[in-house]
């Protein structure tokens, strides 16, 4: 898919959004991050092409307590070429989808080094991030125990919320739940940061 912005119209786009929540879809490349993207746009699969820069959507999404919110999207490329811009992405976000491909082992390794390589970025210091173990669906699959272990999420910073979901983004499965893990993270951090300037 092409570098556009484009906006999911419907009734509730006239009104003002209660919440938008930045978020940045990061991952090496072909792990799934732009069919995550789409999938949660137009709630179907669209074939996609690797990403040279950027896809950005805006989406609403209903939550389990039937509150809708607005995610702003950005999807960025995962080549190596690319990671380095990375952080240009993640300044101000409100929240981080990493997505790995659950069957592509050897490359679990280069996985984790990004992950914990943006994570300990200074401005990303307790940002929420929500790991998505793509591709699930498939017999050769990693479990989510082997991919934590893999990714060594325990050595994650101790400030560092972060949850790990199974999911199929090419027929959505888990990508909601995920999403609401993510959600509710971000609001805990909201909620925390909001005490901490007015001990201040």
């Amino acid at each position: 898919m092409g570098n556009g912005l484009s906006d999911q119209t419907s009734i509730l786009s006239s009104l003002p959004s209660f919440q938008s929540f930045h978020i940045v879809i990061l991952g090496l490349d072909c792990a799934g991050k732009t069919t995550v993207l789409y999938r949660l746009q137009f709630n179907e699969f669209v074939n996609t092409v690797p990403t040279k820069g950027f896809n950005t959507e805006k989406i609403k999404v209903t939550l389990g307590n039937s509150k809708t919110v607005t995610f702003h999207f950005w999807d960025v490329g995962g080549q190596e070429k690319l990671r380095p811009l990375w952080k240009s992405y993640t300044r101000c976000t409100d929240g981080i989808v990493f997505v790995v491909d659950s069957v592509d082992v050897e490359r679990m390794e280069e996985a984790k080094t990004e992950l914990h390589k943006i994570t300990r970025i200074s401005e990303n210091q307790g940002v929420p991030v929500l790991i998505v173990a793509n591709k699930q669906d498939l017999r050769n699959s990693l479990s989510l125990s082997e991919i934590e272990k893999l990714l060594a999420m325990g050595e994650l910073s101790s400030s560092t919320p972060w949850h790990l979901q199974p999911s199929c983004a090419i027929i959505g499965d888990g990508l909601k739940e995920g999403l609401e893990k993510l959600h509710d993270m971000i609001i805990k951090r909201r909620k925390m940061l909001r005490q901490q300037k007015k001990k201040r």
